[in-house]
């Protein structure tokens, strides 16, 4: 059986969406990614660079280096959040429901990820 390409429900092979709901939360998805893409890969391009411009700076100063990578992935977590796009082969194997879900659970695992370091720092550990 074939599945709807938003919620992964099995439909009839002349259908590509279970109901108007799923339909309609697509078309929004892809609107809206359509829209917002070229701000959200320029953003995506500098935060990710900085996230390794900080991590070499470390081995130098671990004060820039901690605090720059930490602000910069709490950045991108919560434009992950706010603008969850995952590639096409996530959702092509996961069907976009499912994808937006996994893209939100790395944002949040992102900005944990960025909070524990900056605890870390900021009571020496590190």
């Amino acid at each position: 059986m074939k599945k709807c390409e938003y919620c992964a429900k099995e439909i009839s092979y002349h259908e590509m969406f279970c109901s108007d709901e799923c339909q309609n939360a697509s078309n929004k998805f892809y609107e809206m990614r359509e829209k917002y893409q070229k701000p959200f890969s320029v953003i995506n391009g500098i935060f990710v660079l900085a996230i390794g411009i900080c991590i070499f700076l470390y081995a130098f100063t671990k004060g820039i280096g901690a605090i720059g990578a930490s602000v910069s992935m709490i950045i991108l977590g919560v434009m992950y959040l706010f603008l969850p796009f995952p590639p096409e082969i996530m959702i092509h194997k996961f069907k976009l429901k499912k994808a937006i879900f996994l893209s939100r659970i790395i944002a949040g695992a992102l900005i944990l990820i960025a909070v524990v370091v900056l605890i870390l720092y900021f009571t020496n550990v590190i």
